[in-house]
Formats: structure tokens, C-alpha cells, sequence
């Protein structure tokens, strides 16, 4: 019971000396003047950030949203005491609004409203020392490059300084090298890799004093994973989709289409990445590669088109040129490995039967008529064997019909010669546009295989 009234009446104690340490240091102070005995000699700040979380980076707008602990610390000659006249009373803390305050402020400042510190307490030391510790949702202006976006980083600068009182005022210190970074909240866009601090002293084109300030650096790097999955890896999956429409059998007609929807699915996604970058002179990075690629895919839908005018060549074609045939026909479809249905590397042309390509030349061949007597005669005389009354058979070989018979024949074999020469030229055309086809088809296989590795390697 002893010790429990003990402790009572010094805790009470302690508040009586606290109440009347209070009214004794603020019954002449003010906080609107510089607390310094000497008005020539400047009053040291030293300032402190510690990076608790990066809440936003608008790259569009330019602005990066941060919340920041800033301890400020300064001495005020005004507020002195003796510990051992106040129950050894060594601090005390008051609100911040009673003491004089340095007006520090962020100068790269992008907050429409221009919220300040929050007014917390100050801690007070008896020789003087006052410890501000406020916490800031800090907006500041960040020049955003998207060069290699996304797989960039970002330099984004925090200046502190008074905005009234200049360098013979109010000197402003490093309390650290650099940001403190041990209460860092990751953050799931960006990794920080370091707040370094600088102290400068500029001088101003509307004064001619200087005024100190702190410059936080603060260096950040993008996480790309989101954007590689989400925009470049959909990309390339698409990209390789242009290519095939070479290897699509022109007769289906879905050549053409394939390539413009492909084209349109590629609009979409730049769209998307458009819509979040700031419209700067610098292409991001991925931007450049979907122009690449749709570039790439409008030439192949121009060419798919040119192929397909080879491709249906009709019967009134002109004959394939010597030099096609040797170098595409030959040389060519031999290196891409095309070929027709039923015919193999191996394996000879398939070749035609013998009675449409012999029947043209029994009838262009001179004794051609007399081929046709003599079957006609032998046709009368098997007639002659057959019946014996019919002797006059023999005599009479029915010569009058064999000269209009063998135009007729001759006319239809000179129509299935032109029709076996229209198609023997419209299918040299066709497999021209095959050739053609498997020929680009693996050049922008190639091209878009190394343009996926070459956006790739910077993910690496």
C-alpha cells in the first residue's frame, strides 16, 4: 500500500510539473517567429523520409501517389528547461500547431488540393531539440519515359524545401544518404531499388539568395509479368497465326479473312496498351512490336492476295515462263517440298494413259487416213464373214463417210489436246502459287519467330 500511494503521488506529481513546465515555456512564446537567439545565423533542419508504399504511378498523367513518414528535426532556442526543476522531466509532447514549424514542402508537388502534413505531435527535448514525425500521401510530377515499356524503370525525383525562407535562414540537412526503406510495403507493380538522397543549393531567377533543398531519387522497376502474360504473350500467339494463312489451300477462300482478323485482334491490343500510355513522342516498347507485327501481317494479306490471282488463272493463262519453271517449278519446290497429290520425293510424275496421248498422234501422223481405210475395210469384211448373202458389202467399203468422220474425230481430239494443255498450264500456275506460298510462309515464320525472340530477350 506504501508503494501503490508512492507511485501515486509521484505520477501526480509528475502531471503537476508537466502542466506548469507547459504554461512556463509557451507564456512568451510564438510560433510565427524564427526561434534563434542570433536572427543573422541560419536555423539547421534535418530532414528524413522513409518510404512506407507506393499507392499509384499513373504513367498517363505523369504523377506518382506515395505515402511518406517525414521527420523533421530543429532546435528552438526557446524551448530549453532544466530537468531537474520539473521532477526530471526530460520531454514532452504537445501538438504541432504550438511551436514553430519550418515550412518544408514538396516542390514537384501534382495534388489538386494541396494537402499538407498531418498535424501530429511534436516531441520536445529539454535542451531544445524538436522531432516532428508526420505522415504524407505525397502526389509528385514524375517525367515517365515508356521506352522499353514493360519492361521499363522509372526515375521519379522528390524535392524538399522551405518554400519562404532561404539558404541564410534556414539550412536544410541529410539526416540519411538516402530514403529509409526498411518499412517499405512491396508493392505488386514495382520494385524499388533504391531512394538516394541529394542535397542542392539553387538560386532562383526571382531571388538572388540560395535556397537549399533535398532531391529523393527514387529508382524503380517495373514487374513485367502481368504484361507478358496479359499483353505480349496473346500477341505473339496471334502473330504466328499470319504465316499459316499461307499454308491455307487457296480454295477454301478463307486466306484473305484470316489475315484481316488476325489485323484486328493485333488493333485491339494496342488499343489497350494506348489507352495507359502517355502520348509521348517515344513508342513503348510493345508498341513497336505490334506495329511490327501488324505491318508484317497487312504485307501477307497483300501478297495472299497476289497469290491468289496466280493461283486462279484460268484456262486462257499465258504458259508459265521458262525461268518459273525452272527456278520455282523445279529448284524451289523441290527446297520447300511441294508436291502434287500422290507424288513424293521419291516416286516418278504420275503419268497419263496411253489412249488420249497416242490418239492425237495416229491422227496427226500422214497415213493417218489410210489407218482408218484399213479399219474400215476390215470392218466390211468381218461384215462379209458374218453373212454370205450380203456380198455387196465387200464391193461397196462405204468410203463416202470416212472424210467427215475423221474431222470429227480429229476435231475432238484437237479439243481434248488445247483442254489438257489449258489445264496442264492452269495447274502450272496453281502450283506456282504453292510454291509461292510455302516460300512466304516460312519467311514470316522466321521473321516472326525472331521478332518474338528479340522482345523477348528483354524480358530476360
Amino acid at each position: 500500500t506504501g508503494v501503490n500511494n508512492h507511485y501515486t503521488c509521484c505520477s501526480g506529481a509528475q502531471g503537476k510539473f508537466a502542466y506548469k513546465l507547459l504554461h512556463d515555456l509557451f507564456a512568451n512564446y510564438s510560433n510565427a517567429l524564427r526561434p534563434v537567439e542570433d536572427t543573422d545565423r541560419a536555423l539547421n533542419v534535418t530532414l528524413q523520409i522513409t518510404l512506407s508504399q507506393i499507392i499509384d504511378m499513373d504513367e498517363r498523367n505523369q504523377v506518382l501517389t506515395a505515402y511518406l513518414w517525414i521527420r523533421q528535426v530543429w532546435v528552438d532556442a526557446y524551448l530549453t528547461w532544466d530537468k531537474d526543476d520539473y521532477d526530471g522531466i526530460d520531454t514532452i509532447r504537445i501538438p504541432s500547431s504550438y511551436v514553430w514549424k519550418p515550412d518544408i514542402v514538396l516542390y514537384n508537388n501534382a495534388d489538386d488540393q494541396f494537402t499538407g502534413s498531418m498535424e501530429t505531435n511534436v516531441v520536445i527535448r529539454y535542451d531544445g531539440q524538436v522531432m516532428w514525425d508526420s505522415p504524407a500521401i505525397t502526389k509528385s510530377s514524375c517525367k515517365v519515359d515508356v521506352s522499353y515499356f514493360p519492361f521499363d524503370g522509372q526515375q521519379c525525383r522528390l524535392t524538399f524545401g522551405s518554400w519562404t525562407y532561404n539558404g541564410n535562414q534556414i539550412d536544410l540537412l541529410n539526416g540519411l544518404d538516402t530514403g529509409d526503406l526498411t518499412d517499405f510495403v512491396d508493392n505488386v507493380e514495382w520494385e524499388v531499388l533504391g531512394m538516394p538522397a541529394k542535397r542542392n543549393v539553387i538560386i532562383y531567377g526571382c531571388c538572388s539568395e540560395p535556397y537549399p533543398d533535398i532531391t529523393y531519387t527514387l529508382l524503380l522497376k517495373r514487374r513485367a509479368s502481368f504484361y507478358i502474360f496479359n499483353l505480349l504473350l496473346p500477341c505473339i500467339m496471334i502473330s504466328f497465326l499470319a504465316p499459316l494463312g499461307f499454308y491455307l489451300p487457296a480454295d477454301s477462300g478463307e486466306k484473305v479473312s484470316l489475315g484481316v482478323t488476325v489485323l484486328l485482334a493485333l488493333t485491339v491490343f494496342q488499343l489497350l496498351v494506348a489507352e495507359s500510355m502517355p502520348p509521348s513522342e517515344n513508342v513503348p516498347l510493345i508498341g513497336k512490336y505490334y506495329i511490327a507485327t501488324m505491318t508484317m501481317i497487312t504485307a501477307s494479306t497483300a501478297l495472299t492476295i497476289f497469290i491468289m490471282n496466280i493461283h486462279h488463272c484460268g484456262p486462257g493463262a499465258k504458259p508459265v515462263p521458262k525461268w518459273a519453271k525452272k527456278f520455282i517449278l523445279q529448284y524451289m519446290a523441290r527446297l520447300f517440298f511441294v508436291y502434287e497429290v500422290g507424288e513424293s520425293c521419291k516416286s516418278p510424275k504420275r503419268q497419263l494413259g496411253h489412249l488420249p496421248t497416242l490418239l492425237p498422234q495416229k491422227l496427226s501422223s500422214s497415213s493417218g487416213q489410210q489407218d482408218w481405210k484399213e479399219t474400215g475395210t476390215r470392218m466390211n469384211l468381218g461384215c462379209g464373214r458374218e453373212g454370205q448373202q450380203h456380198q455387196v458389202c465387200v464391193k461397196s467399203p462405204c468410203l463416202c463417210h470416212h472424210n467427215s468422220l475423221m474431222r470429227n474425230v480429229e476435231y475432238i481430239a484437237n479439243c481434248f489436246r488445247d483442254q489438257k494443255a489449258a489445264q496442264k498450264r492452269s495447274g502450272e500456275w496453281k502450283k506456282v502459287a504453292k510454291v509461292m506460298d510455302r516460300i512466304f510462309m516460312w519467311i514470316f515464320f522466321i521473321m516472326v519467330f525472331f521478332m518474338s525472340m528479340l522482345i523477348m530477350a528483354k524480358a530476360i
